[in-house]
C-alpha cells in the first residue's frame, strides 16, 4: 500500500495558479488552473517522487505532516 500524504493548496497570484504541495516531500508539488487539477497534478508528482526515490535506494519518508489546526496538544 503507497503511503497517503497530506497536499497543501492554495492561489498563487503571482503564477496566476493553483499550488499543491507535499510538505512530507520535499521538494514535490504541482500547480493548475483549479485546485483538482493541481491535486490529480500532484498525486502524479508523488508517484514519480516515489518512483525517483526507490530507484535512487532514497528512503521513503513516513507520512507525517499535520495542518495546525489538527495539532495534538
Amino acid at each position: 500500500m503507497q503511503p497517503r500524504y497530506h497536499i497543501n493548496v492554495f492561489w498563487y497570484p503571482d503564477d496566476n495558479c493553483w499550488i499543491a504541495d507535499v510538505p512530507d516531500l520535499r521538494p514535490c508539488s504541482a500547480h493548475g488552473e483549479t485546485p483538482i487539477e493541481a491535486v490529480a497534478e500532484a498525486e502524479i508528482a508523488i508517484e514519480s517522487w516515489l518512483e525517483v526515490a526507490r530507484e535512487k535506494g532514497f528512503p521513503i519518508p513516513e507520512p507525517r505532516y499535520r495542518p495546525a489546526i489538527y495539532a495534538v496538544r
